[in-house]
């Protein structure tokens, strides 16, 4: 293998541009050439596909997003336009390519080597740490420590104005983040996708806990929970109870930015490394993933098919220290 190409593709996350530096500096490293390709399969198509060099890719370890851009892109859905990244592709004499994103652009990637026999290896890069394959995702410990360090700052105005917060944390349709967060900020109540909510319960939790002499709660709310976004719980619960004095945060895109934490960083680092190896292995439809702290590869299906989702043991853990 003589080149291979780089992209970051879905949603952007903490660490990314470490795993950009590790791909592009491990195949220089092997005297391999590297092509950076800018806002993921929408660059691709279009053939915005720019040259990495070392001092290319200096001093992006701590800097959040991705330096490369990412984008959505419908034409990707499509055969013509999977067809079209992968000339694209062939006419820059790109043989492997390196994805960092979540299952939606492994599914892509997939796609791309059945069909058009281009050699692909992910790297699993979203904050909601949903997909399977991997303990752990890039930017997952960044948005984590971003939402439990928000929650504590709303703790100190809830507790000021004996009030109850109802704080909406990412995920899309997975509660992980949420449930983390909420733990570590000592949450009164977390509502998460994984367990059907009950506002009726969810009112007598927060009555219990006035009884117990609580002034102040925080309920943390996962964005894709099963009675809607926070302000929808928030409106249901006052209109359901004595409880009409209430506000809601929505810590929203704060998540994605900002410098990764040194977890992410060295993640971002070992699986960079590891996927720039495993093509030069000659592997394909591979993923990376941190199984047990060790760097292993496992199939790009495992993503989809087998998705991450927190010990269920963690909502008794949640509820035993809410008391």
């Amino acid at each position: 293998m003589n080149c291979i190409g780089v992209l970051t593709s879905g949603g952007d996350s903490p660490g990314m541009n470490a795993a950009i530096r590790a791909v592009a500096r491990t195949a220089i490293a092997n005297d391999i050439k590297v092509f950076g390709i800018a806002r993921g399969y929408h660059g691709l198509i279009e053939g915005s596909i720019i040259p990495l060099q070392v001092r290319s890719v200096s001093g992006i370890i701590g800097r959040g997003g991705t330096i490369l851009g990412t984008a959505r892109c419908k034409e990707f859905f499509e055969p013509q336009g999977r067809a079209k990244a992968a000339a694209q592709l062939k006419n820059c004499g790109i043989e492997g390519l390196v994805v960092i994103g979540g299952d939606g652009s492994y599914q892509g990637a997939q796609k791309l080597h059945a069909e058009h026999g281009i050699r692909c290896i992910g790297i699993p890069g979203t904050i909601d740490n949903d997909i399977g394959g991997t303990d752990f995702t890039i930017g997952y410990d960044t948005a984590l420590n971003t939402a439990v360090e928000a929650i504590d700052r709303i703790r100190d105005t809830a507790a000021s104005h004996d009030r109850i917060f109802f704080v909406e944390v990412m995920g899309r349709n997975s509660g992980y983040l949420a449930m983390m967060a909420g733990i570590a900020g000592g949450a009164e109540e977390i509502l998460v996708p994984e367990t059907p909510t009950d506002i009726n319960e969810l009112i007598q939790s927060i009555r219990n806990g006035r009884a117990r002499g609580k002034t102040s709660s925080i309920v943390i709310v996962a964005e894709g929970d099963d009675a809607g976004k926070a302000i929808d719980v928030a409106k249901k619960f006052a209109d359901a109870s004595e409880f009409k004095d209430f506000r809601v945060a929505v810590i929203g895109h704060l998540q994605r930015g900002g410098a990764p934490s040194a977890f992410d960083r060295i993640l971002a680092c070992r699986l960079g490394v590891g996927a720039v190896e495993a093509l030069l292995d000659g592997q394909t439809g591979m993923m990376m993933g941190l199984i047990g702290n060790k760097v292993e590869l496992r199939p790009l299906s495992e993503a989809w098919e087998k998705r991450t989702r927190f010990d269920p043991t963690f909502v008794r853990v949640a509820r035993v220290l809410a008391t």
